[in-house]
């Protein structure tokens, strides 16, 4: 036997062995899972039920369409069909013609240039295209429900996709040839990781998190925890200019995820750059909730968050005013304080802006076909039961909004490539989730998404019915054109219905995160700008300047003219508000009890 040979054999046993302990380990992380509550595995069985009956309706009514269907499908498929079998029969051993759209799954070259993985692919994109076309021409659903059927049959159709079964794949299969099967066996091991990290539920790695730890590489613009709180800990920011503005800035940060978004490194952290303008910055890093916070809900958040945050803010800069910043749900949060404060007369708070904030839901952008009573009332269930809702919903939903890009695609090359996944600071923090309280999640889905409250008949918050019209505080929005969380137009439009004077919108490229962000530095998204706001978001756009680069300068001029005068550059905290812990702080980085 010769010295290859040898150490073949050996790399064989080897991988033998590490199969038989993975394999031990992979059944042992799937008796771990839990059953699933089917009200949140998929939509209720009424939509399958109207789209069938629709269906079969339109089969009646109009047979000559479905029949046109038909055999426009067939036709295409023959048609491919028999081309490749006249290359074949001409002996040459290549595909056809490929004059379909580019699809990024299949960029591999030997879906173009193999005529069986051609054929795999092309028959694929035909059905696809097929699927798709049907569901469009049903007749007799209304807009929500075919919303919801389209971007269903698509999810089945993705995860049909040849590319994500080794067999079909040949860029998988071309690496476990390479490297002797070594590539299945390291992807083995990735999956059964996963499922252990996930008390076997499958949420992929998307990247690296040996990589990264918050508070090293992570979150590490300098500044010190100045109040704490069972709901949040109030980070202030040291300064780095000599003077800074007299009205310091309170941003509040979604707590659906992680506050250091906006500080992931010092390149692209707008908590630095807004330091590095000369203002006082706090910020609030939200508590990643257990089951002991399952009676917490909006209130709890402006009481114990918002007006928490703003008082301490005020009393450590000995200012009667702050200016705020929203982002997301924070922002629709922020907006309800506003109105809030407003039947209060309280005027703490100078200036508000919106980081890609919803407060007309009539528009939920993609994620709205997550939000019927189907799934909705299965929430209700599941955060009954359990106290909270757990961040592995939250991630899936988000992810399934782009399953090619944030499932398949990460799962073929860690499963089937054996590939450890990037060191990206992005993705690190979008797996970094939180949990949401029981009664706050429910409160927000049903009286905000669902019955749209806040714009219509009022949302009750901290005792008072509140509106949007009851905003009046000069605001400044910033929305983001492809934004699929946050649709920009439906932004707009409950920036419109707010009763404030003084309005600004800007409307960035990219979406609900590079659109936010994206620093000067980068020069690589652009915004537009209009001061006409009686027009429908489509003229506002078309009829609007464009603008090179970010809109971080132009908002910052915005908040130039609220902010008062220049004084000396102030330190963390005082007297009676020592530090606690240094920037990140401690909840960022708590893992919460878990329910039974």
């Amino acid at each position: 036997m010769n010295e290859d040979n040898s150490d073949n054999l050996e790399k064989l046993e080897a991988n033998i062995a590490r199969l038989e302990v993975l394999n031990a380990r992979l059944v042992a992380a799937m008796g771990r899972k839990k059953l699933p509550r089917s009200s949140l595995e998929g939509p209720g069985q009424d939509l399958y039920m109207k789209a069938a009956a629709a269906y079969l309706a339109e089969m009646m009514q109009n047979p000559a369409k479905l029949l046109e269907h038909q055999v426009g499908y067939w036709g295409k498929s023959l048609k491919h069909y028999l081309e490749a079998q006249q290359k074949l029969a001409e002996g040459k051993f290549e595909a056809p013609d490929d004059t379909g759209p580019k699809d990024k799954r299949f960029a591999n070259p030997a879906w173009d240039s193999n005529p069986y993985f051609n054929f795999l692919k092309q028959q694929y994109l035909m059905n696809a295209e097929a699927v798709h076309q049907t569901v469009a021409d049903i007749d007799g659903l209304d807009a929500a429900d075919r919303k919801r059927l389209d971007f269903f049959s698509r999810q089945i159709v993705d995860m049909f996709s040849p590319t994500n079964f080794l067999g079909t794949n040949p860029e998988a299969l071309e690496r476990a040839a390479e490297t002797q099967g070594q590539s299945l066996v390291d992807g083995l091991e990735n999956l059964v990781r996963d499922l252990e990290a996930s008390d076997g539920d499958l949420v992929v790695s998307l990247a690296d998190k040996d990589s990264f730890k918050v508070g090293e590489n992570l979150g590490t613009t300098p500044g010190e925890v100045v109040y704490r709180n069972r709901m949040m800990e109030l980070i202030q920011y040291r300064p780095s200019t000599k003077q800074v503005h007299e009205i310091p800035i309170v941003i509040f940060p979604p707590w659906i995820n992680k506050f250091y978004i906006l500080d992931l490194k010092a390149q692209n952290s707008l908590i630095k750059w807004i330091v590095d303008q000369g203002y006082t910055l706090f910020v609030v890093s939200w508590v990643n909730p257990d089951p002991s916070y399952a009676d917490v809900g909006m209130s709890d958040y402006v009481e114990e968050g918002y007006l928490a945050a703003i008082r301490e803010a005020k009393a450590i800069c000995g200012t009667k005013e702050v200016n705020a910043v929203g982002y997301c749900i924070a922002g629709t949060t922020l907006s309800l304080t506003l109105a809030l404060m407003k039947k209060r007369k309280d005027k703490s708070v100078r200036s508000a802006t919106f980081f890609t904030t919803l407060t007309n839901f009539e528009d939920q952008g993609e994620v709205g076909v997550f939000l019927s009573d189907d799934f909705v009332d299965g929430i209700e269930e599941e955060v009954t039961e359990k106290g909270i809702l757990d961040k592995y919903f939250m991630s899936r939903t988000f992810s399934f909004l782009r399953s090619n890009d944030l499932i398949y695609a990460p799962a073929i090359r860690s499963y089937m490539m054996g590939q450890t996944p990037p060191a990206f600071d992005l993705l690190y923090w979008n797996g970094d989730g939180t949990n949401l309280p029981a009664k706050m999640a429910v409160e927000y889905l049903r009286g905000l998404c669902q019955a749209n409250g806040f714009l219509k008949d009022g949302f009750e918050i901290c005792g008072e019915t509140v509106q949007i019209r009851d905003v009046i505080v000069p605001v400044c929005a910033i929305a983001c054109e492809t934004d699929h969380i946050a649709p920009w137009k439906a932004s707009f439009a409950g920036f419109q219905q707010m009763g404030s004077k003084d309005k600004t919108f800007i409307l960035s490229e990219s979406g609900h995160i590079a659109g936010i962000v994206n620093p000067p530095s980068k020069n690589k998204y652009g915004h537009w700008t209009n001061p006409e706001y009686d027009l429908s978001a489509e003229d506002w756009q078309a009829t609007g300047d464009k603008h090179e680069g970010s809109w971080w300068p132009r908002w910052e001029k915005w908040l130039d003219k609220k902010s008062g005068e220049m004084v000396s550059a102030r330190e963390p905290g005082d007297a009676k508000h020592p530090s606690l812990a240094p920037a990140p702080g401690t909840y960022v980085t708590a893992i919460p009890a878990k329910s039974e």
